[in-house]
Parts: structure tokens; C-alpha cells; sequence
């Protein structure tokens, strides 16, 4: 699949095995610093496992991961997964984004969040979920922005960094016309 250019600097494309290492500073840099991540201690390659089997999977099967690449360089990656894997959740997606500080705020998580739109209206989806650490405010700005609504909040359910956190849900329908 043939990536679409932001600009000179910065290409979002489908993720290959070999940007697993540079995912990889992206995810585990959240890990490390932010509630983006839930998760409290650094991952390996085998975290990204999702990527080498999405090779075996026909097209109906297949979800996107995408990176986002600066000359030569991850600083991103996104997904769109089944919100269940059962036929009858087919129609609802979660997404789920990180980019690296330093690259927010330049139109690069909206142009990800179309993408991936593009993505769930192919597989004829009619919402995406997103859920996100009570602690990130940021991301839950960037996902009211962008017309998802809370729809749910899962009150300290985790902790890191020695403090609880919630989980908020967000929802967003995506286009009415879809059957």
C-alpha cells in the first residue's frame, strides 16, 4: 500500500517488520514517561508480533498498522483493530496512536486519525472506540476535537507511577450512509 506524504519530512505508511525496533522506541518511550501507555515496564519485539502474522491473514482478516516515518525514522504508529474479534462486532473498531513529543501538534495525529478512518469505512465499520488513561488530557482533547464522545469511564482501574488512573472510552460513528 503506497503511503500518503504530510509533507516532505514525514510519511505514514503500512509498518513492516523491520520498523519493529523503531516502534518500539515510540511505544517504550510512553511506557517510560506518560499514562499514554498502561503499561508500566519496557516491551520487546515480540510486543509487535501482530505484524509478522498479519502476513498469513486474507484481506477481509487484515487491520492496518501503520507507522509514520521522518526521513528514514519511526516516530509514530497506529492501529485499527476489532473491538472484538466475533462477526457480529465487525462494524466497531478500536484505534489507538503514539507519536513521539517533539512531532505532536503538526497535523500528524489527525492525518493518522483519517487514515484509519479511510480503513474502517472499507470494512464497512460504522464506529471507532478509542480509550484513554484519565491521566492523558492531551489525548482526550485530540479525541473530543475530533468528534468522539465519552461514552464510558472505567473509575481507578489502574496504576502507574504509583497513582491510579481511569480508563475513559470514546466513540465516534462515522459516516451515516454506511450499511
Amino acid at each position: 500500500m503506497q503511503g500518503r506524504k504530510h509533507s516532505e519530512k514525514y510519511l505514514i505508511r503500512e509498518a513492516t517488520t523491520e520498523d519493529i525496533t523503531g516502534m518500539l522506541e515510540v511505544f517504550n518511550y510512553y511506557i517510560e514517561n506518560s499514562f499514554a501507555s498502561y503499561i508500566e515496564i519496557p516491551v520487546g519485539p515480540e510486543f509487535f508480533q501482530v505484524i509478522q502474522s498479519e502476513k498469513e491473514q486474507d484481506e477481509n482478516e487484515h487491520f492496518p498498522f501503520y507507522v509514520i516515518e521522518e526521513i528514514g525514522k519511526i516516530i509514530g504508529f497506529g492501529t485499527l483493530r476489532p473491538y472484538f474479534p466475533f462477526p457480529n462486532f465487525r462494524h466497531t473498531g478500536v484505534i489507538s496512536y503514539f507519536i513521539l513529543p517533539g512531532h505532536t501538534r503538526k497535523g500528524l495525529g489527525s492525518e493518522m486519525l483519517d487514515k484509519l478512518y479511510t480503513e474502517a469505512s472499507k470494512k464497512k465499520m460504522k464506529s471507532l472506540l478509542a480509550n484513554v488513561s484519565s491521566k492523558n488530557e492531551a489525548s482526550l482533547n485530540f479525541h473530543l476535537k475530533h468528534g468522539f464522545i465519552e461514552c464510558g469511564k472505567f473509575r481507578e482501574v489502574g496504576t502507574k507511577f504509583g497513582k491510579y488512573f481511569d480508563i475513559v472510552w470514546l466513540q465516534k460513528f462515522l459516516d451515516e450512509g454506511q450499511e
